[in-house]
């Protein structure tokens, strides 16, 4: 029986014909993804489920989605998808990461001329019988500074089109390498506060983090040029509204332009109705190339899956094929989480990633245990980076994947071992995979050490003297911090010593800044791991 594929919301024709030529029994309802109960209702009769950003793929729906194998999402995010859910559910969640690249970076260089220009609002003075050509005074963009904040995929092209422009392009990223910076010709800015500070322009293109979170925040706001111009096409929540809101009004801040906002939709906002604020209804994507771009790369991505087990662009899973899944999954799980132990530890932007595989380990799919490794360094800074992506992101910005492979050396059967090299250091972490199937860091520094991955988890390094593990205890204890369990490891007797301790809850910041404070460790880093 041909498998069967419910599109859900709207999808080019061009798409719908694609799984039709493939032999797909294919449905198209564009409109049924606005009705929550009538879609759970029938989405257990589909192997494959199509949507856009109209359809709420919510747990309950999953529920009773007995047959499906695979959602795929036409675009980038997947924010409408219960994406926990859909794992535990083995439903594999599909994106098209680069379908629409080109739009969103032309979108917002149409977004600087327009408030450079003070365009819409020239338009709308004209329409209405006015003559205001004294009113609209604009500013040139050539020779103008362009501060881009986010250098990767669309912050890439911006970059490039700005160059284009004759502006002066310095870009903040923590990942863009100064080799990267110079083959794009742009000025790399390792201190936030300097673009801050000379950029005549700012425009963003960073996804939403934990750490990219109101980046312009009030006080970085206050920090900005007189006279500046921000644009963000990339995320609502990027920037502080309401403190821009103010400095648009007192003059600091000359413009502004939006097509993201904190709230969508967003039918009322405090930037809304200023003068020289130009708002567009999150239009990044919108053209009829990206639409028809990520529609086709949907249907060809979900078919090869349906008829071969081929996996590209997923979010949950490997692309890996189901006989290596076998063997495979503890491993990739356990690269996973040394990148992402390195990522979480590394603030300064990686030059090189290099993988040793020893054992067992070398004579897996090595491409699928490097996309597993590097999506784990980048998952901190862009949690939109899956393992098909992360490869593509990391040549973005001039990082340098190497690989060795030898034969089983030491006790383990094998092991992976992932060295991170930025400027000024180098940090490593190894590990391994144990006969229960669990992932157990084995080295870190060069020191030995068996710890299991936790969820909530605490790192620290210091001197090998008598009383830290008391002081540690007591500290986080008096902070209301349970501690769960700890493993500890030292280089030689007197020497450095590392500590990972598991924690019942996420690590809180007074008592980070509490153990900092007592001078007797080097390092106090939290933790944090997605354990399946």
């Amino acid at each position: 029986m041909a498998p069967k594929v419910l599109i859900s919301d709207k999808l080019s024709p061009a798409a719908v014909q694609i799984f039709k030529d493939r032999g797909i029994d294919v449905d198209f309802q564009p409109d049924l993804g606005k009705d929550k109960d009538k879609l759970a209702e029938v989405i257990g009769a589909y192997d494959g489920l199509a949507i856009r950003s109209a359809t709420k793929v919510t747990e309950k729906i999953l529920e009773n989605a007995t047959n499906l194998k695979v959602i795929a999402r036409a675009g980038i995010g997947t924010d409408n998808i219960d994406k926990e859910a859909a794992s535990k559910k083995g439903v594999i969640v599909m994106n098209t990461p680069f379908g629409n690249m080109i739009t969103t970076a032309e979108h917002a260089i149409a977004m600087m001329f327009a408030v450079a220009r003070q365009i819409p609002e020239a338009s709308a003075s004209t329409h209405a019988g006015k003559w205001e050509k004294s009113k609209f005074m604009g500013v040139e963009l050539t020779g103008k500074t362009l501060g881009v904040i986010g250098a990767g995929n669309i912050g890439g092209i911006v970059c490039d089109r700005a160059r284009g422009l004759k502006m002066k392009v310095i870009a903040y990223d923590p990942f863009l390498s100064q080799e990267k910076a110079d083959k794009m010709g742009v000025e790399k800015i390792e201190d936030l506060d300097d673009l801050l500070k000379r950029a005549d322009f700012i425009t963003l293109h960073v996804p939403l983090t934990d750490q990219t979170r109101n980046i312009l925040s009030k006080e970085n706001l206050a920090k900005t040029k007189k006279g500046v111009r921000i644009i963000n096409c990339a995320r609502g929540g990027l920037v502080d509204e309401e403190a821009l809101a103010e400095l648009l009004k007192s003059g600091h801040v000359a413009g502004a332009a939006f097509d993201v906002f904190s709230e969508e939709p967003a039918k009322e906002n405090v930037l809304f109705g200023l003068p020289n604020v130009v708002c567009t209804p999150h239009l990044g994507a919108a053209t009829t190339e990206a639409q028809e771009n990520v529609a086709l790369q949907v249907a060809e991505q979900m078919s090869d899956y349906l008829l071969t087990g081929a996996v590209t662009n997923a979010l949950n899973m490997p692309s890996v094929t189901a006989e290596e899944a076998k063997v495979m999954g503890p491993w990739i799980k356990l690269a996973g989480h040394l990148g992402n132990f390195i990522g979480q530890m590394t603030e300064e932007p990686v030059k090189a990633i290099n993988i040793l595989y020893d054992g067992v380990a070398a004579e897996m799919n090595l491409e699928a245990l490097n996309c597993a490794a590097v999506a784990g360094i980048m998952k901190k800074f862009n949690p939109e980076v899956n393992m098909v992506s992360a490869p593509v992101a990391a040549k973005e910005r001039g990082i340098k994947i190497s690989t060795t492979n030898q034969d089983k050396s030491g006790v383990f059967e094998g092991y992976i071992k992932l060295t991170v090299v930025t400027d000024s250091r180098e940090r490593s972490i190894a590990g391994t995979v144990f006969s229960d199937g669990k992932p157990r860091f084995i080295q870190i520094k060069g020191i030995n050490i068996d710890a299991e991955v936790g969820e909530h988890m605490l790192y620290t390094t210091n001197e090998d003297v008598p009383g830290i593990i008391g002081k540690l205890g007591s500290l986080l204890g008096e902070n209301n911090v349970n501690l769960a369990n700890f493993t500890l490891g030292r280089a030689s007797q007197g020497g450095e010593a590392i500590a990972i301790a598991y924690l019942d809850e996420p690590m809180n910041a007074t008592a980070v800044d509490a153990l900092k404070a007592t001078g007797l460790f080097r390092q106090v880093k939290p933790l944090e791991f997605e354990i399946a």
